[in-house]
């Protein structure tokens, strides 16, 4: 099996979103994925921007950007979103602030379509990571095959 990665920078505004998603989708069509399981995918990917958006600040060695990251090897997804805004309080449980405030039900709609995430902090840099993975579903006759 071969495999695909990328990495972009981007700025911290909205219109960075539909960016990521669409390379994203792009992506998991070349490689065979599933459109649902693309679908899902890239909702949780909005989501996670859409925070690195609003969370992020504008210090730091990416100020004013976030970065997102996609890997696909074999059968399996994983996305990182980073930014540089104050990061995760201690003890954060996004299925307890998503039951308790309007905002904050991103993190709990990307628990529920990837297979699993990871929440942390960015050592020494600030901000915040979220990384989630996904085992991929692949059309009939349509894997990524080795170069």
């Amino acid at each position: 099996m071969s495999s695909l990665w990328w990495s972009l920078r981007l700025r911290r505004e909205a219109a960075s979103v539909p960016l990521a998603r669409q390379l994203l989708l792009s992506s998991m069509a070349s490689a065979g994925v599933d459109p649902d399981v693309a679908y899902d995918m890239c909702l949780a990917l909005s989501e996670a921007c859409a925070n690195a958006v609003e969370h992020g600040s504008s210090a730091g060695d990416m100020a004013g950007a976030y970065r997102v990251s996609a890997y696909l090897e074999g059968n399996r997804c994983r996305i990182e979103v980073a930014d540089t805004g104050p990061g995760f309080p201690a003890g954060y449980n996004p299925a307890r602030c998503a039951n308790e405030a309007e905002s904050g039900r991103g993190l709990s709609l990307i628990e529920s379509l990837a297979d699993h995430v990871r929440l942390r902090n960015r050592p020494g840099h600030g901000g915040a990571v979220v990384s989630f993975d996904k085992v991929l579903a692949r059309r009939d006759g349509h894997l990524m095959t080795a170069s």
